[in-house]
């Protein structure tokens, strides 16, 4: 017996709501397979350190950023925590932060987790947060923080984070760019 044309028209709409929920749900997993490679990324690249542990066994830079946000500019030492060795020093004014590495240093952009962690995760949530805060009148669109890499070549010299506008984000921008910078160092040996 064959189905009437009422019947075929329910079976294609069926056949049409079944490939439109297929591709719905294959493009969240594309979306779900991609970000879970980027995890893993995050994770080879890591020591698998906690977080907590890295805020206790980080360098306690307080104080030094509250004196240097008094005083135009102060050195702050980042060292690597498996040695103690500087590997840069930060300098804080009241409108950026410069971090410039040591010379014997030949960091380049493409090894991570420079961009995937610090640029991308870091301060690209700081952006969104301050252009949210654009959005709703709260700052000028001049007042958003913006991030800066100057190269020698292309090894990489300074680290540059302008309106940073926080006392509480040097602190975090701090911590987290002597982890990755050190995390960058452990990749290339």
């Amino acid at each position: 017996m064959k189905p009437s044309d009422e019947q075929i028209k329910q079976i294609l709409g069926l056949k049409d709501k079944i490939l439109e929920k297929m591709t719905k749900h294959q493009e969240e997993i594309d979306f779900l397979t991609k970000n879970l490679d980027v995890l893993d990324t995050i994770l080879k690249q890591s020591s698998f350190s906690k977080a907590s542990d890295l805020i206790k066994s980080s360098t306690k830079i307080s104080e030094p950023i509250e004196d240097s946000l008094d005083t135009n500019q102060e050195s702050i030492p980042l060292k690597k925590n498996s040695d103690g060795s500087v590997i840069a020093n930060a300098f804080v004014s009241p409108d950026q932060v410069s971090i410039i590495l040591e010379n014997n240093l030949d960091l380049t952009e493409t090894v991570p987790p420079l961009k995937s962690f610090f640029i991308d995760r870091i301060i690209g949530e700081m952006k969104k947060k301050d252009d949210n805060d654009v959005k709703n009148g709260k700052i000028s669109k001049e007042s958003v923080i913006d991030c800066m890499i100057n190269k020698n070549g292309d090894t990489i010299r300074e680290i540059i984070i302008k309106n940073y506008r926080q006392k509480e984000r040097v602190n975090e921008i701090i911590n987290t760019a002597t982890w990755s910078l050190a995390r960058m160092i452990e990749n290339l040996e």
